[in-house]
């Protein structure tokens, strides 16, 4: 077969690269007169490193406080990106970069990684991480608080990843802040609370310039609390986001989730907003506030939403047309007037909307500990089993990694109810079977066989024997046993328990 001599050159290019990738070491007892070349021979700066990568190197930061740094036209490339990475949990840039106010600031590049660093108390309009002009690039497990602006900021970033982070205590604006025609961004995993504005917020801003719309975002397993203005969760000029298995608690004079469109150029319109756990305080506003536009193919499947304030409720629109939600836990206090007089839950359902939601119950009954701001199900929660299935093609697991569902049905909310009372799942958070639901067979993770388990049972709901296996047994043979809800139950030559649920189909 002819393969033409540009692809064969490009090709070689890459290979060459991947064989020259440096790794470079920034550290307090180094000096950018060295190599840079291993902890010894350091570079002292972390600008001096950011001077010389290229596709495929890695920094590695030895723990201590750094100056920030300026990272401008550093292209990686796929499989080969620019990495930054701390060592440890203390690197810490304690002064901003040369040129911005920003701890680590990213312009006008692709493929860059900024792994593990706390970027905190960032002077004037200081950013503890901006990322701007540059696309596909990651922030992962960085530490930003006190920062003047913001805590992560990014503007004209298609298929940016924001995940694992932490950002609190912004003293102008928000935890995360998402703008300006960023498409395919994911940010999942972070915590964002303490902010003075917003936890986490989408800005398409057409006056900035591009079409003005976010695509295609993914917003996931995030928790976000204690945050002080509009909305946990704010989307303006949104175009079919994915919102689910995040918990948003106690945010004061703000929404849950908002959609809307102001400068954007759409209203915030088709989300999938499956599986949250949305708590509003008295001081709050509404559960999810849709404006006029965001109910066009908007899909409200599986949340709790639990609202103290006195009149504001779980749900409001100010259009009804193209919207769908149901199979929610919901006060009694709804709106299809916007941000104006709540209806009953029941004049909600006569509009044709949640129709197999719940009216919740007292929350000390739903979850574990919501006083302590522990929002896992009870056992009995009437969350549990309760949840609809339609939000099976995005949701697989819940916020803590759990497979969906782990019983008869999906579970409603963030957190799918993991154990029954009493059980110990001494392997951690994930049961050790796979795959749940079931239908002829169920694996057990390999620690579970041959020498750890001396009784290996299933049960049915009501904890009656249906068939017992082998306790060497990793393979189990579920065939011919009727579609329900069951409990596995594992007993271990340590006298310690697992019981795990199961669904068959």
């Amino acid at each position: 077969m002819f393969i033409p001599k540009t692809i064969t050159f490009i090709a070689a290019m890459a290979f060459a690269k991947a064989l020259t990738a440096i790794n470079y070491y920034v550290s307090n007892a180094g000096s950018d007169d060295n190599t840079g070349l291993s902890l010894q021979s350091a570079f002292l700066t972390l600008q001096h490193a950011a001077n010389h990568v290229i596709a495929g190197d890695t920094v590695f930061v030895d723990e201590g406080g750094y100056a920030g740094f300026d990272l401008r036209e550093a292209y990686g490339a796929e499989g080969h990106p620019i990495v930054f990475k701390a060592l440890g949990n203390a690197v810490e840039i304690n002064q901003s970069g040369p040129i911005r106010n920003d701890g680590i600031n990213v312009e006008n590049c692709s493929h860059i990684v900024i792994d593990g660093f706390r970027a905190n108390n960032m002077p004037g309009n200081g950013n503890g991480i901006r990322v701007v002009l540059s696309d596909f690039c990651v922030v992962r497990n960085c530490s930003c608080d006190n920062n003047a602006e913001r805590g992560i900021f990014t503007a004209f970033t298609d298929d940016i990843i924001i995940e694992y982070n932490t950002c609190s205590n912004s003293v102008d604006e928000h935890g995360i802040y998402v703008s300006n025609s960023s498409d395919r961004p994911i940010v999942r995993y972070n915590e964002c609370y303490g902010n003075n504005n917003i936890g986490i917020h989408f800005n398409g801003d057409l006056s900035a310039g591009g079409d003005g719309i976010i695509s295609d975002a993914q917003v996931y397993g995030n928790i976000i609390y204690e945050n002080n203005l509009a909305a946990g969760i704010n989307m303006d000029g949104v175009e079919n986001p994915v919102i689910y298995n995040n918990l948003i608690f106690d945010n004061h004079f703000a929404q849950g989730i908002a959609l809307f469109q102001q400068d954007g150029a759409i209203s915030s319109r088709g989300a999938k907003i499956f599986n949250n756990t949305i708590i509003v305080p008295p001081d709050g506003r509404w559960g999810i506030l849709a404006g006029e536009g965001s109910n066009v193919g908007t899909k409200i499947y599986n949340n709790i939403i639990i609202n103290h304030h006195q009149w504001r409720g779980c749900i409001a629109l100010e259009n009804t047309a193209g919207f769908q939600s149901n199979y929610n836990i919901l006060n009694d206090k709804m709106s299809a007037d916007g941000d104006g007089a709540s209806i009953s839950l029941a004049n909600w359902q006569f509009l044709g909307f949640d129709v197999n939601s719940l009216l919740a119950e007292d929350p000390e009954n739903i979850f574990a500990n919501p006083g302590g701001a522990d929002f896992h199900l009870k056992p009995g929660s009437q969350a549990i089993d309760a949840g609809t299935g339609m939000v099976d093609n995005i949701v697989a697991t819940d916020i803590e990694g759990h497979p969906r569902p782990m019983g008869a049905a999906f579970d409603i909310g963030a957190y799918e109810y993991a154990m029954p009372n009493g059980a110990d799942n001494v392997f951690g958070r994930v049961p050790a079977l796979y795959p749940n639901p079931a239908t002829d067979f169920i694996f057990l993770y390999p620690e579970l066989g041959r020498n750890v388990a001396e009784v290996i049972r299933l049960l049915d709901s009501n904890g009656r024997l249906v068939r017992r296996f082998a306790p060497e047994s990793h393979r189990l043979d579920v065939r011919g046993i009727s579609r329900g809800a069951f409990f596995l139950e594992v007993h271990l030559k340590n006298g310690r328990k697992i019981l795990s649920k199961v669904a068959i189909h």
